[in-house]
C-alpha cells in the first residue's frame, strides 16, 4: 500500500512538519491546505509526497518560491 506524506518546511533543508497517510486524497487535503495557510512565508516548502511498497519514494509535487512544481503525469490536486 503506497504511504503518502505531506511535508511543510518554513525554509528549503529546515525543520519539517510531517503528515502520512495511506488515502492520497488526504494527504493532498493537507498539502493543498498547508500552501493557502502559509504561502505568506516567502521561504516556504510543501511537499507531496508518495513511498511505495518496494520502498521507491517520489516527489509528485512541490510548492517553493511562489510557484509549484508538478512531476507527476495527468494527476490534477
Amino acid at each position: 500500500m503506497t504511504l503518502y506524506r505531506a511535508i511543510l518546511q518554513f525554509e528549503q533543508d529546515g525543520p519539517a512538519v510531517t503528515g502520512e497517510w495511506h488515502d492520497d486524497a488526504v494527504a493532498r487535503a493537507a498539502y493543498k491546505t498547508w500552501i493557502g495557510l502559509y504561502t505568506k512565508h516567502p521561504a516556504l516548502v510543501v511537499q507531496l509526497t508518495a513511498e511505495d511498497d518496494d520502498g521507491t519514494q517520489r516527489t509528485l509535487r512541490k510548492w517553493a518560491a511562489d510557484q509549484e512544481v508538478i512531476t507527476e503525469p495527468g494527476h490534477p490536486l
